[in-house]
Protein backbone atom coordinates (compact mmCIF):
# COMPACT_ATOMS: atom_id res chain seq x y z
CA UNK A 1 0.00 0.00 0.00
CA UNK A 2 0.83 3.81 0.02
CA UNK A 3 2.68 3.57 2.77
CA UNK A 4 2.17 6.33 5.64
CA UNK A 5 3.58 9.93 5.26
CA UNK A 6 5.76 11.20 7.55
CA UNK A 7 4.39 14.08 8.50
CA UNK A 8 0.30 15.61 7.97
CA UNK A 9 -0.65 18.22 9.13
CA UNK A 10 -4.51 18.48 8.73
CA UNK A 11 -6.82 21.76 8.60
CA UNK A 12 -10.57 21.68 8.94
CA UNK A 13 -12.42 22.38 5.42
CA UNK A 14 -11.61 21.02 2.16
CA UNK A 15 -10.59 22.63 -1.04
CA UNK A 16 -11.61 22.49 -4.77
CA UNK A 17 -8.88 22.10 -7.18
CA UNK A 18 -9.15 21.71 -11.16
CA UNK A 19 -6.71 20.85 -13.98
CA UNK A 20 -5.34 24.39 -13.00
CA UNK A 21 -5.53 24.35 -9.30
CA UNK A 22 -2.60 22.68 -8.89
CA UNK A 23 0.69 24.30 -8.62
CA UNK A 24 3.77 21.54 -9.43
CA UNK A 25 7.55 22.56 -9.15
CA UNK A 26 10.45 20.79 -8.94
CA UNK A 27 12.64 22.07 -5.32
CA UNK A 28 16.15 21.25 -5.23
CA UNK A 29 15.90 21.54 -1.48
CA UNK A 30 13.66 18.44 -0.73
CA UNK A 31 15.04 15.28 -0.73
CA UNK A 32 15.19 13.05 -4.38
CA UNK A 33 11.97 11.35 -4.03
CA UNK A 34 10.74 13.79 -1.57
CA UNK A 35 7.93 15.95 -1.80
CA UNK A 36 5.63 18.57 -0.37
CA UNK A 37 1.88 18.53 -1.21
CA UNK A 38 -0.08 21.49 0.98
CA UNK A 39 -3.57 22.14 0.36
CA UNK A 40 -4.12 24.65 3.29
CA UNK A 41 -4.23 27.72 0.71
CA UNK A 42 -5.90 28.99 -1.91
CA UNK A 43 -4.00 26.88 -5.05
CA UNK A 44 -3.33 23.40 -3.96
CA UNK A 45 0.67 23.27 -4.21
CA UNK A 46 2.88 20.33 -5.25
CA UNK A 47 6.79 20.40 -4.57
CA UNK A 48 9.14 17.34 -5.47
CA UNK A 49 12.77 16.74 -4.93
CA UNK A 50 12.75 15.29 -8.78
CA UNK A 51 10.34 13.73 -11.19
CA UNK A 52 9.84 11.05 -9.01
CA UNK A 53 9.20 13.33 -5.69
CA UNK A 54 6.33 14.89 -8.14
CA UNK A 55 5.46 11.42 -9.09
CA UNK A 56 4.66 10.43 -5.00
CA UNK A 57 3.30 13.58 -4.47
CA UNK A 58 0.61 12.98 -7.35
CA UNK A 59 0.10 9.20 -6.02
CA UNK A 60 -0.58 11.20 -2.36
CA UNK A 61 -2.99 13.51 -3.91
CA UNK A 62 -4.87 10.69 -5.37
CA UNK A 63 -5.57 9.46 -2.17
CA UNK A 64 -6.87 12.63 -1.02
CA UNK A 65 -9.13 12.73 -3.57
CA UNK A 66 -10.17 9.16 -3.20
CA UNK A 67 -10.65 7.83 0.36
CA UNK A 68 -11.84 4.35 0.61
CA UNK A 69 -12.16 3.62 -3.50
CA UNK A 70 -10.67 1.10 -5.25
CA UNK A 71 -8.89 3.56 -7.48
CA UNK A 72 -6.46 2.10 -10.15
CA UNK A 73 -3.31 3.79 -10.32
CA UNK A 74 -3.42 7.04 -12.37
CA UNK A 75 -7.07 7.56 -11.90
CA UNK A 76 -8.81 10.24 -10.24
CA UNK A 77 -12.50 10.55 -10.01
CA UNK A 78 -13.11 13.87 -7.53
CA UNK A 79 -11.67 17.06 -7.32
CA UNK A 80 -12.19 18.11 -3.46
CA UNK A 81 -9.37 17.35 -1.24
CA UNK A 82 -9.04 17.87 2.66
CA UNK A 83 -6.68 20.74 3.73
CA UNK A 84 -4.15 19.38 5.08
CA UNK A 85 -0.26 20.08 4.60
CA UNK A 86 2.35 16.57 4.05
CA UNK A 87 6.11 16.19 3.93
CA UNK A 88 7.35 13.02 2.69
CA UNK A 89 9.96 11.31 1.64
CA UNK A 90 10.98 7.83 2.07
CA UNK A 91 13.70 6.40 4.47
CA UNK A 92 15.30 4.30 2.23
CA UNK A 93 16.91 4.79 -1.35
CA UNK A 94 16.32 1.09 -2.48
CA UNK A 95 13.30 -0.11 -2.09
CA UNK A 96 13.68 -3.39 -4.22
CA UNK A 97 12.52 -6.76 -4.81
CA UNK A 98 14.05 -9.69 -6.26
CA UNK A 99 11.98 -11.20 -9.23
CA UNK A 100 13.73 -14.95 -10.54
CA UNK A 101 12.70 -15.56 -14.23
CA UNK A 102 15.23 -18.21 -14.59
CA UNK A 103 13.66 -20.95 -12.45
CA UNK A 104 10.35 -20.09 -14.25
CA UNK A 105 10.35 -17.62 -17.19
CA UNK A 106 7.61 -15.09 -17.16
CA UNK A 107 6.07 -13.14 -20.12
CA UNK A 108 7.01 -9.48 -20.80
CA UNK A 109 3.14 -8.34 -20.04
CA UNK A 110 3.57 -9.77 -17.12
CA UNK A 111 6.63 -8.37 -15.75
CA UNK A 112 5.12 -5.22 -16.75
CA UNK A 113 2.37 -5.73 -14.93
CA UNK A 114 4.83 -6.93 -11.77
CA UNK A 115 6.66 -3.43 -12.53
CA UNK A 116 2.55 -1.73 -12.05
CA UNK A 117 2.81 -3.49 -8.82
CA UNK A 118 6.04 -2.00 -7.58
CA UNK A 119 5.15 1.67 -8.70
CA UNK A 120 1.59 1.06 -6.88
CA UNK A 121 3.39 0.49 -3.46
CA UNK A 122 6.35 2.74 -4.32
CA UNK A 123 9.15 0.32 -4.63
CA UNK A 124 11.81 1.26 -6.72
CA UNK A 125 14.21 -1.41 -8.00
CA UNK A 126 13.55 -4.49 -9.65
CA UNK A 127 16.14 -7.13 -9.27
CA UNK A 128 15.80 -9.19 -12.44
CA UNK A 129 17.62 -12.75 -11.48
CA UNK A 130 18.66 -13.70 -15.65
CA UNK A 131 19.87 -16.69 -14.90
CA UNK A 132 21.14 -20.16 -13.41
CA UNK A 133 21.59 -23.68 -13.97
CA UNK A 134 18.00 -23.71 -14.47
CA UNK A 135 17.18 -21.21 -17.65
CA UNK A 136 19.43 -18.41 -19.36
CA UNK A 137 16.61 -15.99 -20.66
CA UNK A 138 18.68 -13.35 -22.12
CA UNK A 139 19.94 -13.42 -25.86
CA UNK A 140 23.54 -11.78 -26.13
CA UNK A 141 25.10 -11.25 -29.43
CA UNK A 142 27.61 -13.86 -30.74
CA UNK A 143 26.35 -17.03 -28.40
CA UNK A 144 23.12 -17.70 -30.19
CA UNK A 145 22.90 -21.46 -28.09
CA UNK A 146 22.48 -19.40 -24.83
CA UNK A 147 18.71 -19.06 -25.99
CA UNK A 148 18.74 -21.80 -28.68
CA UNK A 149 19.71 -24.53 -25.80
CA UNK A 150 20.00 -22.88 -22.46
CA UNK A 151 16.81 -20.95 -22.22
CA UNK A 152 15.15 -24.59 -22.36
CA UNK A 153 14.97 -27.27 -19.85
CA UNK A 154 13.34 -31.08 -20.32
CA UNK A 155 11.19 -30.96 -17.50
CA UNK A 156 10.73 -29.30 -13.95
CA UNK A 157 10.33 -30.41 -10.36
CA UNK A 158 7.15 -30.97 -8.77
CA UNK A 159 7.58 -29.31 -5.13
CA UNK A 160 10.63 -29.28 -3.14
CA UNK A 161 13.68 -31.45 -4.13
CA UNK A 162 13.67 -33.74 -1.69
CA UNK A 163 10.95 -35.45 -3.16
CA UNK A 164 12.08 -35.97 -6.40
CA UNK A 165 9.22 -35.26 -8.27
CA UNK A 166 9.28 -34.14 -12.13
CA UNK A 167 6.22 -32.89 -14.18
CA UNK A 168 7.30 -34.51 -17.33
CA UNK A 169 6.86 -31.17 -19.21
CA UNK A 170 9.46 -28.77 -21.55
CA UNK A 171 9.68 -25.27 -20.00
CA UNK A 172 11.64 -22.05 -21.31
CA UNK A 173 11.44 -18.94 -23.01
CA UNK A 174 13.48 -16.10 -23.38
CA UNK A 175 13.94 -12.09 -23.78
CA UNK A 176 15.07 -10.44 -26.61
CA UNK A 177 17.32 -7.28 -26.92
CA UNK A 178 14.02 -5.50 -27.54
CA UNK A 179 11.99 -7.15 -25.22
CA UNK A 180 14.58 -5.52 -21.62
CA UNK A 181 14.58 -2.74 -23.54
CA UNK A 182 10.70 -2.29 -23.10
CA UNK A 183 10.98 -3.40 -19.64
CA UNK A 184 13.72 -1.03 -18.51
CA UNK A 185 11.79 2.00 -20.57
CA UNK A 186 8.72 0.85 -18.97
CA UNK A 187 9.83 0.80 -15.29
CA UNK A 188 11.63 3.83 -15.56
CA UNK A 189 8.35 5.87 -16.28
CA UNK A 190 7.24 4.21 -13.03
CA UNK A 191 10.14 5.50 -11.13
CA UNK A 192 11.52 2.24 -11.06
CA UNK A 193 15.47 1.20 -11.60
CA UNK A 194 16.03 -2.76 -13.45
CA UNK A 195 19.27 -4.17 -11.57
CA UNK A 196 20.12 -7.15 -13.93
CA UNK A 197 21.65 -9.95 -12.20
CA UNK A 198 23.39 -12.81 -14.62
CA UNK A 199 24.66 -15.00 -12.04
CA UNK A 200 28.91 -16.16 -12.25
CA UNK A 201 30.84 -18.31 -11.69
CA UNK A 202 28.62 -20.51 -9.77
CA UNK A 203 24.83 -21.01 -11.43
CA UNK A 204 26.06 -21.46 -14.96
CA UNK A 205 24.62 -25.11 -16.29
CA UNK A 206 22.56 -23.57 -18.37
CA UNK A 207 25.08 -21.84 -19.75
CA UNK A 208 27.57 -24.30 -19.88
CA UNK A 209 24.98 -26.89 -21.64
CA UNK A 210 25.06 -24.64 -24.59
CA UNK A 211 28.36 -24.05 -24.73
CA UNK A 212 30.50 -26.98 -22.97
CA UNK A 213 33.70 -25.58 -23.44
CA UNK A 214 33.19 -22.89 -20.95
CA UNK A 215 32.95 -25.59 -18.51
CA UNK A 216 34.95 -28.22 -17.09
CA UNK A 217 34.12 -31.44 -18.96
CA UNK A 218 30.68 -31.32 -18.24
CA UNK A 219 28.45 -32.44 -21.12
CA UNK A 220 24.64 -32.06 -20.26
CA UNK A 221 21.60 -30.53 -20.81
CA UNK A 222 20.32 -27.33 -18.77
CA UNK A 223 19.59 -28.87 -15.20
CA UNK A 224 15.96 -29.52 -14.39
CA UNK A 225 16.12 -30.37 -10.17
CA UNK A 226 16.58 -27.46 -8.06
CA UNK A 227 19.22 -26.63 -5.75
CA UNK A 228 22.62 -26.03 -7.15
CA UNK A 229 24.71 -27.18 -9.63
CA UNK A 230 28.36 -28.17 -8.93
CA UNK A 231 28.62 -27.31 -12.58
CA UNK A 232 30.25 -24.04 -12.51
CA UNK A 233 32.39 -21.67 -15.11
CA UNK A 234 36.35 -22.96 -15.93
CA UNK A 235 37.70 -19.67 -15.61
CA UNK A 236 40.33 -19.53 -18.37
CA UNK A 237 40.72 -16.60 -20.48
CA UNK A 238 38.31 -17.79 -22.93
CA UNK A 239 36.15 -17.68 -20.97
CA UNK A 240 36.72 -14.59 -18.69
CA UNK A 241 36.30 -12.69 -22.42
CA UNK A 242 32.81 -14.83 -22.26
CA UNK A 243 31.71 -13.30 -18.72
CA UNK A 244 32.98 -9.58 -20.34
CA UNK A 245 31.03 -9.86 -23.56
CA UNK A 246 27.89 -10.86 -21.57
CA UNK A 247 28.60 -7.75 -19.11
CA UNK A 248 28.89 -5.40 -21.89
CA UNK A 249 25.67 -6.48 -23.30
CA UNK A 250 23.84 -6.45 -19.90
CA UNK A 251 25.09 -2.64 -19.97
CA UNK A 252 24.15 -1.48 -22.70
CA UNK A 253 20.67 -2.73 -22.56
CA UNK A 254 19.97 -1.77 -18.92
CA UNK A 255 21.29 1.72 -17.24
CA UNK A 256 21.21 0.31 -13.11
CA UNK A 257 24.60 1.79 -11.60
CA UNK A 258 24.98 -1.66 -11.02
CA UNK A 259 25.34 -4.34 -12.22
CA UNK A 260 24.55 -7.85 -10.79
CA UNK A 261 27.17 -10.90 -10.81
CA UNK A 262 25.34 -13.42 -8.30
CA UNK A 263 28.40 -14.76 -6.88
CA UNK A 264 26.60 -17.50 -4.51
CA UNK A 265 26.76 -20.73 -3.67
CA UNK A 266 29.35 -21.34 -5.98
CA UNK A 267 30.82 -25.16 -5.58
CA UNK A 268 34.67 -25.34 -6.08
CA UNK A 269 34.85 -29.17 -6.59
CA UNK A 270 35.91 -28.51 -10.47
CA UNK A 271 38.47 -26.33 -9.48
CA UNK A 272 42.13 -27.23 -8.94
CA UNK A 273 43.26 -23.76 -7.36
CA UNK A 274 39.83 -23.71 -4.88
CA UNK A 275 37.92 -20.74 -3.59
CA UNK A 276 40.46 -17.96 -3.87
CA UNK A 277 39.56 -18.50 -7.72
CA UNK A 278 36.69 -16.87 -7.21
CA UNK A 279 38.17 -13.84 -5.29
CA UNK A 280 40.11 -13.00 -8.74
CA UNK A 281 37.43 -13.79 -10.29
CA UNK A 282 35.26 -11.20 -8.71
CA UNK A 283 37.94 -8.95 -9.27
CA UNK A 284 38.48 -9.09 -12.63
CA UNK A 285 34.39 -8.49 -13.27
CA UNK A 286 34.37 -5.36 -10.73
CA UNK A 287 37.37 -4.00 -12.80
CA UNK A 288 35.57 -4.82 -16.06
CA UNK A 289 32.19 -3.25 -14.97
CA UNK A 290 34.20 -0.24 -13.08
CA UNK A 291 35.56 0.71 -17.00
CA UNK A 292 32.07 1.00 -18.01
CA UNK A 293 31.03 3.00 -15.23
CA UNK A 294 28.85 0.68 -12.92
CA UNK A 295 29.28 -1.25 -9.48
CA UNK A 296 29.46 -4.52 -9.25
CA UNK A 297 26.28 -5.82 -7.05
CA UNK A 298 26.87 -9.46 -5.66
CA UNK A 299 25.54 -11.75 -2.98
CA UNK A 300 27.50 -11.58 0.66
CA UNK A 301 29.13 -15.00 -0.47
CA UNK A 302 31.90 -12.51 -2.12
CA UNK A 303 32.81 -11.31 0.79
CA UNK A 304 34.90 -14.29 1.61
CA UNK A 305 38.32 -13.71 1.22
CA UNK A 306 37.36 -9.59 0.75
CA UNK A 307 34.52 -7.86 -1.92
CA UNK A 308 36.85 -5.86 -4.23
CA UNK A 309 36.59 -1.97 -3.32
CA UNK A 310 32.99 -0.35 -4.24
CA UNK A 311 31.48 -3.76 -4.79
CA UNK A 312 27.49 -3.14 -3.13
CA UNK A 313 26.70 -6.50 -1.12
CA UNK A 314 23.14 -8.12 -0.88
CA UNK A 315 23.27 -9.50 1.97
CA UNK A 316 20.77 -12.51 2.35
CA UNK A 317 22.09 -15.28 4.45
CA UNK A 318 20.95 -14.40 7.70
CA UNK A 319 21.00 -11.09 9.91
CA UNK A 320 25.12 -11.37 10.47
CA UNK A 321 26.57 -10.68 6.59
CA UNK A 322 24.86 -7.02 6.62
CA UNK A 323 26.90 -6.36 9.54
CA UNK A 324 30.39 -8.04 8.21
CA UNK A 325 29.67 -6.17 5.23
CA UNK A 326 28.90 -2.89 6.82
CA UNK A 327 32.17 -3.22 8.68
CA UNK A 328 34.10 -3.59 5.77
CA UNK A 329 32.88 -0.62 4.55
CA UNK A 330 30.61 -1.72 1.85
CA UNK A 331 27.32 -0.17 0.66
CA UNK A 332 24.59 -3.21 1.54
CA UNK A 333 21.33 -3.96 0.41
CA UNK A 334 19.83 -6.12 3.39
CA UNK A 335 17.33 -8.96 2.08
CA UNK A 336 17.73 -11.75 4.91
CA UNK A 337 15.95 -15.12 3.75
CA UNK A 338 14.57 -15.38 7.13
CA UNK A 339 12.93 -11.93 6.95
CA UNK A 340 12.92 -11.56 3.62
CA UNK A 341 12.18 -14.32 1.18
CA UNK A 342 8.80 -14.03 -0.18
CA UNK A 343 8.76 -17.58 -1.50
CA UNK A 344 9.15 -19.07 2.37
CA UNK A 345 5.56 -20.36 3.24
CA UNK A 346 3.18 -17.78 5.47
CA UNK A 347 1.63 -19.65 7.49
CA UNK A 348 1.16 -23.57 8.90
CA UNK A 349 -2.33 -24.10 7.18
CA UNK A 350 -1.62 -27.50 5.14
CA UNK A 351 -3.37 -25.21 2.41
CA UNK A 352 -0.54 -23.15 1.73
CA UNK A 353 0.89 -23.95 -1.41
CA UNK A 354 4.28 -26.06 -1.61
CA UNK A 355 5.26 -24.98 1.84
CA UNK A 356 9.11 -24.42 1.73
CA UNK A 357 11.80 -22.55 4.22
CA UNK A 358 10.97 -20.56 7.67
CA UNK A 359 7.32 -19.29 8.84
CA UNK A 360 7.33 -15.90 7.55
CA UNK A 361 4.25 -14.17 8.27
CA UNK A 362 2.40 -10.34 6.98
CA UNK A 363 3.20 -9.57 10.75
CA UNK A 364 7.08 -11.02 10.54
CA UNK A 365 7.96 -8.67 7.17
CA UNK A 366 6.42 -5.42 8.94
CA UNK A 367 8.13 -6.10 11.92
CA UNK A 368 11.39 -6.33 10.07
CA UNK A 369 14.23 -3.46 10.75
CA UNK A 370 17.56 -3.26 8.56
CA UNK A 371 20.56 -2.58 10.54
CA UNK A 372 21.48 1.25 11.76
CA UNK A 373 24.26 2.23 9.17
CA UNK A 374 24.69 5.40 6.53
CA UNK A 375 26.15 1.96 4.43
CA UNK A 376 22.89 0.66 4.29
CA UNK A 377 21.35 1.29 0.91
CA UNK A 378 17.90 0.07 2.05
CA UNK A 379 16.15 -3.97 2.10
CA UNK A 380 14.85 -5.82 -0.84
CA UNK A 381 12.10 -9.18 -0.63
CA UNK A 382 13.06 -11.72 -2.88
CA UNK A 383 10.64 -13.82 -5.29
CA UNK A 384 12.54 -16.81 -5.83
CA UNK A 385 9.98 -19.08 -8.23
CA UNK A 386 11.19 -22.67 -8.38
CA UNK A 387 7.96 -22.58 -7.15
CA UNK A 388 6.01 -20.28 -8.76
CA UNK A 389 4.92 -21.47 -11.98
CA UNK A 390 2.66 -18.20 -13.04
CA UNK A 391 2.29 -14.73 -12.44
CA UNK A 392 -0.60 -15.92 -10.27
CA UNK A 393 1.46 -17.98 -8.34
CA UNK A 394 3.94 -14.72 -7.67
CA UNK A 395 1.17 -12.76 -6.57
CA UNK A 396 0.10 -15.11 -4.25
CA UNK A 397 3.16 -15.52 -2.50
CA UNK A 398 4.15 -11.70 -2.83
CA UNK A 399 0.61 -9.72 -1.11
CA UNK A 400 -0.11 -8.42 0.87
CA UNK A 401 3.66 -9.32 2.42
CA UNK A 402 4.88 -6.88 -0.01
CA UNK A 403 2.06 -4.27 1.48
CA UNK A 404 4.18 -4.57 4.65
CA UNK A 405 7.64 -4.36 3.55
CA UNK A 406 6.39 -1.26 1.32
CA UNK A 407 5.74 0.51 4.68
CA UNK A 408 9.06 -0.82 6.44
CA UNK A 409 11.73 0.49 3.38
CA UNK A 410 9.51 3.93 2.88
CA UNK A 411 7.47 4.66 6.57
CA UNK A 412 9.34 5.72 9.93
CA UNK A 413 11.22 3.63 11.93
CA UNK A 414 8.57 4.02 14.90
CA UNK A 415 5.66 2.18 13.04
CA UNK A 416 2.22 0.80 14.40
CA UNK A 417 1.39 -2.56 13.34
CA UNK A 418 -2.21 -2.73 14.92
CA UNK A 419 -2.45 0.87 12.15
CA UNK A 420 -1.42 -1.00 9.42
CA UNK A 421 -4.13 -3.93 9.57
CA UNK A 422 -6.76 -1.61 10.24
CA UNK A 423 -5.46 0.20 6.68
CA UNK A 424 -4.89 -2.94 4.66
CA UNK A 425 -8.37 -4.12 3.65
CA UNK A 426 -9.19 -1.24 1.95
CA UNK A 427 -5.88 -1.08 0.19
CA UNK A 428 -6.80 -4.84 -1.12
CA UNK A 429 -9.89 -3.88 -2.21
CA UNK A 430 -7.68 -1.54 -4.67
CA UNK A 431 -5.84 -4.80 -5.58
CA UNK A 432 -9.16 -6.74 -6.17
CA UNK A 433 -9.68 -3.99 -8.72
CA UNK A 434 -6.08 -4.52 -9.86
CA UNK A 435 -7.01 -8.27 -10.32
CA UNK A 436 -4.02 -9.05 -8.49
CA UNK A 437 -4.41 -12.74 -6.87
CA UNK A 438 -3.27 -11.83 -3.26
CA UNK A 439 -3.33 -14.03 -0.21
CA UNK A 440 -6.27 -13.69 1.45
CA UNK A 441 -6.18 -12.60 5.44
CA UNK A 442 -8.58 -15.28 6.40
CA UNK A 443 -6.02 -17.86 4.73
CA UNK A 444 -5.79 -19.99 1.86
CA UNK A 445 -8.44 -20.78 -0.64
CA UNK A 446 -8.89 -24.38 -1.74
CA UNK A 447 -7.60 -24.01 -4.97
CA UNK A 448 -4.56 -22.68 -4.00
CA UNK A 449 -3.20 -26.05 -2.35
CA UNK A 450 -0.92 -28.03 -4.36
CA UNK A 451 -0.81 -31.43 -3.49
CA UNK A 452 0.88 -32.59 -6.70
CA UNK A 453 3.88 -30.30 -5.44
CA UNK A 454 4.53 -31.07 -1.69
CA UNK A 455 6.73 -28.33 0.03
CA UNK A 456 9.01 -29.15 2.56
CA UNK A 457 8.82 -26.92 5.38
CA UNK A 458 11.23 -25.65 8.15
CA UNK A 459 11.58 -24.66 11.92
CA UNK A 460 13.80 -21.06 12.02
CA UNK A 461 15.94 -22.97 14.97
CA UNK A 462 17.33 -25.39 11.82
CA UNK A 463 17.57 -22.90 9.44
CA UNK A 464 19.17 -19.95 11.60
CA UNK A 465 21.66 -22.94 12.54
CA UNK A 466 22.60 -23.90 8.96
CA UNK A 467 23.13 -20.05 8.42
CA UNK A 468 25.48 -20.03 11.30
CA UNK A 469 27.45 -22.82 9.71
CA UNK A 470 27.08 -21.24 6.34
CA UNK A 471 28.60 -18.15 7.04
CA UNK A 472 31.46 -19.45 9.02
CA UNK A 473 33.85 -18.14 5.98
CA UNK A 474 33.05 -14.30 6.98
CA UNK A 475 34.21 -15.25 10.85
CA UNK A 476 37.93 -15.08 12.01
CA UNK A 477 39.13 -18.04 13.51
CA UNK A 478 37.76 -17.89 17.14
CA UNK A 479 34.45 -15.88 16.54
CA UNK A 480 31.28 -17.41 17.11
CA UNK A 481 28.95 -14.72 15.52
CA UNK A 482 25.30 -14.09 16.20
CA UNK A 483 23.14 -16.70 14.74
CA UNK A 484 20.76 -15.09 12.39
Amino acid sequence: MIPRPHSVRPEQGHLSIGDSGLRVREDAALPREGYVLDTTGEVAELRGGSAAGLHYGRQTLDRLTTPGSPLLPGERVSSLVPRVRIEDAPRFGWRGVLLDVARHFMPVPDVLKFVDLLAFHRLNVLHLHLTDDQGWRLEVPGWPRLTSIGAWRDESMLGARVHERYDGRPHGGFYTTDDLRRIVAYAAERHITVVPEVDMPGHMQAAIAAYPELGNGFRGGVRTAWGISTHVLNLEPATLDFCRQVLDHVCDVFDSPVIGIGGDECPADEWPGGRELQVAFTAEMAAHLDRRGRRLYGWDEILAGGAPPGAVVAAWRGEEPAEVAIRAGHQVVCCPDVRLYLDYRQSDDPGEPTPVGTLLTLEDVYRYEPPDSPLVLGAQANLWTEHMESLRRVEYMAFPRLCAFAEVVWGPKERDLADFLARLPEHLSRLDAMGVNYRPLSGPRPADARPDAPGNPRTLEDRLAELHEMTADLRGPGESGPRG
